[in-house]
């Protein structure tokens, strides 16, 4: 694996596991995630996963999950 790099070619993440939500659709409109070996975690766009992928630390996953576990993203669909 090269240097991983926010907006890196998703293709270019080999020997990760992407996952995604069992609530995703099945036409492919979802968000995947996987634990990078360097202990981060990139997401990409399951319609596009030779896009980029978004490269985040394990702690800014913490605090958007923790804030959207709180509701504070609840007002981005309305």
């Amino acid at each position: 694996m090269e240097q991983i790099s926010n907006g890196m070619s998703a293709d270019l993440l080999t020997d990760v596991q992407w996952r995604k939500s069992r609530y995703s659709g099945a036409v492919g409109n979802c968000v995947e995630v996987a634990q990078l070996p360097t202990g981060e975690i990139a997401m990409r766009n399951s319609r596009f996963p030779s896009g980029p992928a978004l490269v985040y630390t394990r702690e800014e996953i913490a605090a958007f999950l923790a804030g959207a576990k709180d509701g504070e993203f609840d007002n981005v669909l309305h």
